[in-house]
């Protein structure tokens, strides 16, 4: 049954009407965000705002939800605060006002700077739409002309007045491989820290979570790609120790920046034996239990391979077109158009998709267990992906080390190696993480000097390297 949330952010009755009808209407189908007014209205050009924002170029699910839910919390404040006022009616005062009371106000609503700023980005985007779909006369805020640094050099922008300075990036958060081992042990599969299962463990899907954790560390995927993979996208097994190949589709990658990315020989076994064994026997209650027919949005697909499928009615349909709104709707149909199961990888207990969101309580719980059982981690999905950085940038100062014992005699320091590293290594970091600017990953040279023990593994290779070279000199020079 549909339930209404408003602005004051709590469920209301249920909606007594066909509004699942109402709301596919209006394009607001499931997993999409929409706001109603207090009283149950629902503003038709604020939420077409809110199903644009795909193509305004915030094509992300994760980012969707942020932008919806900023515009939510600024709707609600004008409700509450600013006397019942639109967000059609709102002006500079308004926005200061909010500043005052959610950047600067002390307490448990109070934000950082980097999410006031996100606000104001979403803030912005609504703007500039709503000027363009002319249902604004004119700006509602102020903007000024400041000079940034961008990775092409300084350059002119217009700013919105309310924004704040950037502060200082964090440090990156990246886990050891032992403390990941240690985390995805004991918080998604339930072992005790010294390695035993643990008696009062009741979690269902310990070996799927680890799974997806394995996933993201190895691959540096982030969250919403691998949560959107298919199962035809899995690179093949081989009885060869090779690295297999996953392409992130375009349609789901940041930026619609397509690229592969590598798997471990043993995580796609994993994979493959998690598709073929768990997922398929859940896939199979489910079926006799008629969930799939009872799938009314579903698009029937009759063929898959890894860069293609083809629906039911014959169309042919590229991986690289398809967001994850679709991919959730797939199934996979007989010849007789009986759905077998969702092409969607990771399931739930009901045999449907799961959720960016689930994965996040997923981690969330899994922290929440370590702590109960006295290990400090705070781990989330982009900590993954920022560990496969760093211990690939690692990887790589390695493999650019070698390469130099190849050629010189010659000893780097520690500050050396890094320049040597501003290059191809970098470069191909960028790459597999899917960033636009190369010099986005050189954040990660900063985390290498607090990670000692990569930078002298490193240096410890070249040593070794230079010796063996040092010790057949010799012996060439004599037999001249």
């Amino acid at each position: 049954m549909l339930h209404r949330t408003t602005l004051g952010g709590s469920p209301t009755d249920p909606v007594p009407f066909d509004g699942d009808s109402v709301l596919q209407r209006v394009g607001a189908n499931d997993g999409r965000p929409f706001i109603l007014g207090p009283d149950g209205s629902y503003d038709l050009h604020l939420n077409r705002f809110l199903r644009d924002l795909e193509n305004w170029g915030v094509r992300s699910e994760n980012s969707r939800i942020a932008y919806s839910t900023d515009v939510m919390l600024y709707c609600r404040f004008l409700h509450e605060s600013r006397g019942g006022k639109s967000i059609w009616d709102s002006d500079g005062a308004d926005l200061r006002a909010y500043k005052a009371v959610r950047l600067h106000a002390s307490g448990p609503g109070s934000v950082s700077v980097a999410t006031w700023n996100r606000s104001i980005a979403t803030l912005d985007k609504w703007v500039q739409w709503s000027l363009y779909e002319e249902l604004l006369s004119a700006e509602p805020f102020r903007y000024v002309d400041k000079t940034v640094v961008s990775p092409q050099g300084p350059k002119r922008v217009r700013v919105n007045a309310a924004a704040e300075p950037e502060v200082p990036r964090q440090p990156i958060r990246f886990l050891s491989h032992e403390d990941f081992m240690l985390w995805r042990d004991i918080g998604l599969r339930g072992l005790l820290p010294d390695g035993s299962p643990d008696p009062a463990w009741r979690g269902r899907n310990g070996e799927r979570n680890a799974l997806f954790a394995d996933l993201l560390i190895c691959t540096g995927m982030r969250l919403g790609e691998a949560t959107s993979l298919l199962t035809a996208e899995l690179p093949p097994v081989t009885g060869r120790r090779v690295l297999g190949d996953i392409t992130v589709s375009a349609a789901v990658a940041k930026r619609n920046r397509a690229r592969t990315v590598y798997v471990r020989p043993r995580v796609a076994r994993d994979l493959h034996h998690y598709v073929v064994i768990e997922r398929d026997e859940l896939m199979q209650r489910r079926r006799v239990e008629g969930v799939y027919e009872a799938c009314a949005d579903r698009l029937p697909v009759r063929r898959a391979n890894r860069h293609a499928l083809a629906l039911e009615s014959g169309t042919s349909w590229s991986y690289s077109r398809i967001g994850t709104a679709d991919r959730a709707r797939l199934l996979q149909v007989d010849s007789h158009g009986r759905a077998s199961g969702p092409l969607w990888l990771w399931l739930g207990e009901n045999g449907l998709p799961l959720r960016g969101s689930t994965w996040q309580s997923v981690f969330r719980r899994a922290n929440e267990r370590c702590s109960a059982l006295g290990l400090d981690f705070d781990v989330h999905p982009h900590t993954l992906r920022h560990s496969f950085a760093v211990h690939m940038l690692g990887l790589l100062l390695r493999q650019t080390v070698r390469a130099l014992g190849m050629r010189e005699d010659r000893r780097f320091t520690h500050a050396e190696v890094k320049r040597l590293l501003i290059g191809n290594p970098l470069r191909r970091l960028q790459l597999l993480l899917g960033h636009r600017h190369e010099a986005t990953v050189y954040t990660y040279l900063d985390v290498l000097d607090e990670a000692q023990e990569i930078v002298l593994a490193a240096l410890d290779d070249w040593d070794e390297q230079a010796a063996a070279f040092e010790q057949v000199r010799p012996e060439t020079e004599e037999s001249r």
